[in-house]
């Protein structure tokens, strides 16, 4: 039979055109079948698909597609993260509304998912903008303020001036805007709503080994540092202000008390509220400029200054005048803001003291050592030890003088044990438009009252001119969103104008997944008890300490609400690496990012998807290179070629037929293939290393092609279309239906390989002389241990390096090497 030409847009589009309306990839609730909940992140829509997004796609859909194949009932839902700053700034931007912008943009990319045929459940299909999923931002919202988990404060916040809004803690990124990179954070003093996630952050810190082996560690130690838990005590030195009434405390935290005798200065951040009472004009200004340089570079990065602020402070163990200063490398956002200065066992203080020839006094002792001298020290000694100069604690180790030290300063009541953490309460207001209105009212008789349930959702307004919107949030500026009624009082009142941080929208929803159409709950508990957790979520490293732990934190409170049993939402998590070109990150800015639909066009989607998995393995970097791009769209049109010139013969009848040398050489190699492919799948997802493993295949096909029968021609053109099923959908159901093959193709079972078909019928048994290849042996597979002892000692080679040596024994392991040991 004549072969065919590949033409991929012919293939393609009429597959798509005969799927159009079919709900290929719909979910069963109940099933007997094992469930697997498999999801990539959701986007944001900005407009178009990047190959980021097409690399991350493709992973998950060809896990969406074996796990099919191998008879899991699965869950490949698609969403949108359509609320966000982006879309209000390109309305502002083009004159148009952010709703409107934005669902033209979910439109085309999803037109684009399902060119790609990305095995999606369309009908559960989530757009964070939509009223029917915000008011659950909004119900969760009044629980949790209902339970005190949110609340409203004023507090000094990170402020970017181009967003006009304020940033989480974990939205600035070396003192900069994390949207915006050359944007230095300011802060301001703002009243704001609060989400009091310090209050899990033990359980999530502690909840991290219930992730260990499904998530990369990676992660783990990002969470780990971020949520930065630190056991020690607060300590209050007293400042010496003889014409104080009641003399002010300045509250340290330390995780070394046992040390605070060889305190040589307090040191206070430059953010202090103490910085504006005892520093002098000048001063003030030089703990302004430390403040605005410190937001422009990493904590590590910034070289230590400081300077005296002409003040003491008394330290309560042994009374002495401690000097005060502020240096830029105390931290606002840890502990107290405020430090005591050990020199001599901690080196950054160490570092810093030298610097102003501030004393060094050592007063721990190594435990089999001698108290270090002043002079000689060259760095601190940070170990613990015992307690050499330390008053009635003197003698105590480290430990035990910590311990006792705590309790003095807690029966005395100038401090206390204390854990801090480096998390701080996760602020949520935004003054933006495009967000979910927070459900709070504001009356002047009853104060801050929450929007009763039956009256969500607060509904953004659509009528506003946000181009017109300046100096506040734009919902202020709605006399028709503000003004209200007061649900207790009936009473005028208004509404809450800030909206909420988009990471509430990100931070459950692929909880709404399952239960996508309930228009009385989030979600229903049975429903959500059969998926839950996720098995496998993919996405960027970039959410490490962002979504992430939102996403942990999030599903914790539902926990404590009622709602669900279980303390994490993901078992097992997969970051891809990003797609780069020229060397660097694919993106508008940099002038190098490729369009997938220029792509698909001229290859074919099936070729993108082929090269976004094959180029490298997921978790690496994938560079970019057209010509890879043209390499996998020969591939797949050599597959096809072959198939189609052989289909009378692969579709014949196999009865009376008895297998040549051909037909066994390639059901060997195909068996070997389908273990290959099965392997990479089932344990380390190099989809690279299964592609090769098929193009193997294929070259060992087209060599034994003239002596190949149905015997094996058949079997093998049916297990490359399902093997392929899970990187090339198009093709694989192409080949699939010419070989008279019944329905979907990725709704076959997996193939299966047999050990006894992959065997080689003769292998090669590397031969060592003292460890180093002297020869070779081709034997059966299963070859005796004593039969390869007696091979190998009678090889010519072998005989020719050991000569008359005596053998001193002979190490065989079957099937791998036989290694002789000789003396001399």
């Amino acid at each position: 039979m004549p072969e065919k030409t590949y033409d991929p847009q012919e293939i393609e589009t009429r597959w798509q055109a005969l799927w159009a309306g079919e709900e290929l990839y719909r979910a069963e609730q109940s099933t007997e079948k094992p469930k697997y909940y498999v999801l990539e992140m959701l986007p944001y829509p900005s407009g178009t698909l990047h190959m980021g997004h097409v690399r991350n796609y493709s992973i998950g859909d060809a896990l969406a597609r074996y796990k099919w194949m191998r008879g899991f009932n699965v869950l490949h839902p698609m969403g949108w993260d359509a609320f966000g700053l982006p879309a209000e700034n390109a309305a502002i931007k083009n004159n148009r509304h952010p709703n409107e912008w934005t669902r033209a943009n979910i439109a085309h990319m999803k037109k684009q998912h399902q060119r790609f045929n990305f095995s999606y459940d369309w009908s559960r299909e989530v757009a964070t903008c939509d009223p029917e999923y915000y008011r659950w931002n909004q119900w969760f919202f009044l629980r949790m303020f209902e339970r005190g988990i949110a609340y409203r404060n004023k507090a000094l916040l990170n402020w970017c001036p181009q967003c006009n809004t304020t940033l989480a803690n974990e939205q600035v990124v070396n003192g900069r805007c994390w949207r915006h990179e050359d944007q230095v954070v300011e802060q301001r003093e703002l009243e704001q709503w609060f989400l009091r996630i310090t209050d899990y952050a033990d359980e999530l810190l502690s909840d991290i080994s219930k992730l260990d082996g499904g998530w990369p560690e990676r992660v783990l130690t990002m969470q780990r540092n971020w949520i930065g838990r630190s056991e020690g005590t607060e300590v209050d030195f007293t400042l010496d202000d003889p014409a104080a009434a009641e003399p002010a405390r300045i509250r340290v935290f330390t995780t070394r008390v046992d040390t605070i005798h060889g305190a040589t200065c307090v040191i206070l951040s430059p953010g202090h509220a103490l910085v504006a009472r005892l520093c002098t004009d000048a001063q003030r200004a030089e703990a302004k400029r430390m403040v605005d340089e410190s937001k422009q570079k990493d904590p590590g990065d910034v070289e230590k200054q400081g300077f005296f602020t002409g003040h003491f402070a008394s330290n309560p163990y042994n009374g002495e005048k401690t000097p005060i200063w502020v240096g830029n490398f105390v931290l606002m956002g840890y502990g107290t803001g405020a430090i005591m200065a050990v020199p001599a066992h901690d080196q950054r203080d160490f570092e810093f003291c030298r610097k102003y020839g501030i004393p060094v006094r050592p007063v721990v002792k190594p435990v089999d050592g001698d108290l270090a001298m002043e002079a000689s020290m060259a760095e601190a000694f940070e170990d613990y030890g015992i307690a050499a100069v330390a008053g009635e604690f003197s003698g105590l180790t480290s430990g035990e003088a910590k311990r006792r030290m705590t309790e003095k300063a807690e029966r005395q009541g100038f401090g206390k044990g204390a854990v801090t953490f480096r998390i701080k309460d996760w602020g949520i207001s935004r003054q933006r438009y495009w967000g979910t209105p927070i459900p709070i009212i504001r009356c002047d008789h009853c104060g801050v009252v929450p929007v009763p349930d039956d009256q969500l959702p607060v509904l953004l307004p659509q009528d506003i001119n946000l181009a017109a919107v300046k100096g506040s949030s734009p919902l202020a500026q709605v006399p028709e969103f503000v003004n209200t009624t007061c649900p207790k009082c009936g009473g005028p009142a208004q509404r809450e104008t800030d909206t909420m941080d988009t990471f509430i929208d990100s931070s459950w929803y692929f909880y709404r997944y399952c239960d996508a159409r309930n228009h009385t709950e989030p979600f229903g508990k049975d429903i959500i008890g059969y998926w839950f957790p996720i098995d496998q979520y993919i996405g960027g490293i970039e959410h490490a300490i962002l979504h992430l732990i939102y996403s942990r934190f999030w599903t914790k409170v539902m926990r404590d609400l009622g709602l669900i049993s279980w303390d994490e939402p993901v078992t097992n998590l997969f970051t891809q690496g990003m797609v780069i070109k020229d060397g660097a990150k694919m993106s508008k800015s940099k002038g190098n990012v490729v369009d997938p639909d220029i792509i698909v066009d001229q290859f074919g989607a099936d070729t993108c998807r082929m090269f976004s998995l094959f180029a490298a393995p997921p978790e690496k970097e994938l560079d970019w290179q057209e010509s890879g791009v043209e390499g996998q769209y020969r591939f797949l049109g050599r597959v096809y070629r072959y198939f189609t010139r052989n289909l009378e013969k692969a579709t014949a009848s196999t009865q009376g037929l008895a297998p040549t040398d051909a037909d066994r050489k390639a059901l060997r190699k195909l068996h070997q293939t389908i273990r290959k492919v099965t392997d990479d799948f089932e344990t380390r997802w190099h989809f690279n290393t299964s592609i090769a493993a098929i193009m193997e295949l294929m070259n060992e096909l087209q060599a034994l092609e003239a002596d190949l029968t149905p015997v094996s021609l058949g079997e093998c053109a049916r297990a490359v279309a399902q093997m392929l099923a899970p990187f090339a959908p198009y093709l694989a159901q192409e080949l699939w239906s010419d070989l008279g093959g019944d329905g979907l193709v990725f709704k076959q079972g997996w193939p299966a390989f047999s050990e006894e078909f992959a065997r080689e019928d003769e292998m090669e048994i590397p031969l060592q002389v003292n460890g180093k290849l002297r020869s070779r042996l081709t034997v059966a597979p299963g070859t005796a241990r004593d039969r390869l002892e007696s091979l190998a000692l009678d090889d010519a080679k072998v005989r020719e390096w050991v000569g008359d040596k005596p053998v001193v024994k002979v190490i065989v392991v079957p099937d791998k090497l036989v290694n002789i040991v000789v003396r001399g």
